[in-house]
Formats: C-alpha cells, structure tokens, sequence
C-alpha cells in the first residue's frame, strides 16, 4: 500500500500547529463564557439563565419529536417557526432569520458587513465581550465610544464614526441598563451603516425596538429564547429587520443551522407565550427586591431592566467579591476591565437563591 502524501507546509513554516493559521487568530484571545460547574450544589447566579423552567409544552412536544425523523435534516428555512413569530411579534416571515441562538446571528451579521481593516463595526463599551472576539476574527479592529458613568447611549458619537455596522445591546450587558427608543431611533435614522439591536434581556424590560421597524429599514433586532424562554440550553434565536436585510444574511448563514429538536422547542415556546411572560414577570420582581436589598447593605447598584444587576460593595472590590462568594458556593460574574472591575454581575435567581445571596453579603461584603 503506497504512504499517504506528507503535508505541504507553507513557505517559512516549520511544521507547528501555529504556522497553519493566519495570524490573527493566532494573536487574539477567544471568547471565554462563564463559568459552568460541574458541581451542581453552586448556586449559580453567574450566565443570566432563568431560574425558572420552560413550558412543559415544550418538553412535550421535545418528547413527541425524538423519533425516526432525527435522521433527516432540518428544515434549513425554519419555515414554521419563523410563520409561529411572525403572528406573535407582528413582523412580516420574509423579515425574519432564525438562528442558534442569537450569537449565531451576530456571526452572520459580522461575516456580511464587517471588513478587514476598514473600520466598519462601532459600539458602545463596556458591553458584550463577543463583539470584540467576532470583529478580530473578521480582521477588524472595532471602533468604541466610552459609555458615561450612567450608561445613557452615547448616540452623537456612535453616528460620528459612520461605521457599516453599529450595534446596540439593549438592555446592555453588563450594566443592565436600557437605552430609550427614542435614542435608538436616532440613531438608526441619522447612522448611515446597519444599526443592529440586541435584545436578547428584553422581555426583561419595558420596550422594544421592534416597533421602530417599519420606519428604520436600516434597523436588525436580535432575539433569544435563552433568558427568558428558559431555553439556553437549545440556542435559538430570531433576527427582524427588512426582508432586503435578511435576504443577505441568508447568504453567510450555515446551511442547517438549527436542528430538528430546536425548531420543535422553539415553536412550542411561541406557542405558550403566556408561560414566559409569567417567568418574566417574577424575575422582575425578584430583581426589583434585590436592588433595594443591596441598596439597604450599602451596594451601589445600576438601574437594571434586565435578568441581573451589576453590583458594587462599599468595602471590597469586585474580584476579592467574586472570590469571597463563590468560597460561600454562589458564583456570580466578575469582568477585568477598568470599567467593571470594581463591581460583579449577579443573575437573578429565584427568592430562595437571592436570601442566600444577600445573607453571604451581609456578613463580609459590607461596613
């Protein structure tokens, strides 16, 4: 039997694994998501997973699909899921992209307007972390503007930097914080780029830009069923914008990129809407309650319209929290940046998991 062929190397590489890949990727740092323990005896106040389960229609209708069918691919279109939205968030089908979760739909957006080079993303910072790793991976390096200690959207400095692609993570993460519409308004009629906002906290709030479409066709929201369908674990997520913008994201979308059981849930979820407007509902007020609790013990803490609450003690920083906690077995979120290093975000969790949290935080965490 003839030897298999030996790898040709490029010029100059030396057979490592790095020299077979381009150099950003090499140079950057990956996405880190929070952490998932193993040990289920955490309460995990950490990722902004809802405490609270998901429809038992869609457990059953999870059930019913685990068959024969499995073998087949999925319906690449997601036709029914996307006909089921459409009745619920009054949004045409041709306006809407289905995706593995709402990350997926961020990848597409990046793939399709974010250039090498040319300083074609913009977003506000602190926010979500991915947007850094999905501009580097495009060979883009993003243009930021600073959000201001109260997290009002800096609108008039976003329009300034006339980027392809200006994003908006609205309730923003993870600050909690809500942007008016009027502000996304303005901003999507005087940015001359595709102005996307990303939603995926705000069945957690009290408006959506998703009314603004009609009269922005420059404008995407993002959606997920993780927060508040109680369904991260399945990844799936909506885009709406015009039909022209979601015929050209359909061009960089993977083929099958949602599968069978997804689509199953997913529909099912829509189909007891009620069910997650009764979760959200009392995670609301739990978060309610929490700000007040933390505000009592001294906390400094932002107005969140959210799943979770960014937090600062008055006697210790946000790492030396972080570690203090999870020492006690909660586990919340610290972020390294100079912006949020002081402060840790904490998921809401149900009432039993928050009296536990503030009974820790009582006895170290404040003067």
């Amino acid at each position: 039997m003839p030897r298999p062929e030996k790898l040709a190397l490029p010029p100059g590489a030396v057979g490592t694994q790095s020299s077979l890949f381009r150099p950003v990727i090499q140079s950057m740092d990956g996405y880190v998501p929070g952490e998932q323990p193993r040990d289920r005896r955490y309460i995990k106040l950490n990722t902004n997973e809802n405490p609270y389960p998901p429809s038992p229609r869609v457990l059953e209708a999870l059930r019913a699909a685990v068959d024969d069918d499995l073998r087949l691919y999925p319906d690449p279109e997601a036709t029914e899921l996307r006909a089921r939205a459409s009745e619920i968030y009054g949004v045409p089908a041709d306006g809407i992209l289905a995706g593995n979760g709402s990350d997926d739909l961020l990848t597409m957006l990046f793939r399709a307007c974010v250039a090498s080079g040319d300083g074609s993303v913009a977003y506000a910072v602190p926010t979500y972390s991915l947007y850094d790793t999905l501009a580097l991976i495009q060979d883009a390096e993003p243009r930021t503007v600073p959000y201001p200690r109260s997290f009002a959207l800096p609108v008039d400095a976003l329009v300034a930097l006339e980027a392809r692609l200006t994003i908006v993570c609205n309730p923003n993460s993870p600050s909690g914080t809500l942007a008016p519409l009027s502000a996304i308004q303005d901003l999507a009629q005087r940015s001359r780029g595709l102005v996307v906002v990303d939603e995926a906290y705000v069945d957690f709030a009290s408006e959506s830009a998703l009314s603004l479409l009609p009269s922005c066709p420059n404008l995407a929201v993002l959606r997920t069923f993780s927060k508040s369908f109680s369904l991260a674990g399945m990844r799936i997520g909506l885009a709406f914008a015009s039909p022209d913008v979601i015929r050209e994201l359909h061009k960089v979308k993977d083929s099958y990129n949602l599968d069978r059981l997804s689509l199953v849930a997913a529909r099912a979820a829509l189909d007891d809407y009620a069910w997650m407007q009764a979760n959200t509902a009392k995670v609301r007020a739990s978060r309610d309650q929490l700000i007040a609790e933390l505000g009592a013990l001294g906390f400094r803490v932002l107005p969140s319209e959210s799943n979770f609450v960014f937090a600062e003690s008055p006697i210790l920083g946000g790492e030396e929290l972080y570690q203090r906690l999870r020492a006690e077995g909660i586990l919340v979120r610290h972020f390294s940046r100079p912006e949020l290093r002081a402060g840790v975000r904490i998921t809401v969790g149900t009432p039993e998991a928050n009296r536990a949290l503030l009974t820790a935080l009582a006895t170290f965490a404040t003067r």
